[in-house]
């Protein structure tokens, strides 16, 4: 099994929502989080003062799946969320020892 984990721009969640569920991936977990990469942070203006903001706002999205399927969701996530320009993000893949389903107790792939 693989624990795949991904840091897109907001806006992009629908897209890779819509992709996943195409593809056949049933849940998701996505949580509003705050980074910089190349970005850098960006320059804004509140009430006429101009400040620097080094932590911009992405969401995270946490899939576990099998590992056939790891390549697909990995594929599918960055077509769905890619638009060409820096900050689009990043996809990580990690080895994931184990799954229960709290519900019925099944486990490990069969709890996917």
């Amino acid at each position: 099994m693989k624990y795949v984990i991904a840091i897109i721009k907001p806006h992009k969640l629908e897209d890779v929502r819509g992709a996943l569920s195409g593809i056949g991936i049933a849940g998701m977990t996505v949580t509003e989080v705050k980074g910089f990469g190349r970005q850098k942070g960006q320059t804004e203006i509140y009430r006429g003062a101009e400040y620097q903001t080094y932590f911009l706002p992405k969401t995270k999205i946490e899939v576990a799946v099998s590992d056939d399927m790891a390549d697909q969701v990995v594929e599918t996530i960055t077509k769905a969320a890619h638009a060409g320009s820096i900050g689009d993000g990043k996809i990580f893949v990690l080895d994931l020892g184990g799954a229960t389903r709290i519900r019925t107790g099944e486990a490990d792939e069969t709890a996917l």
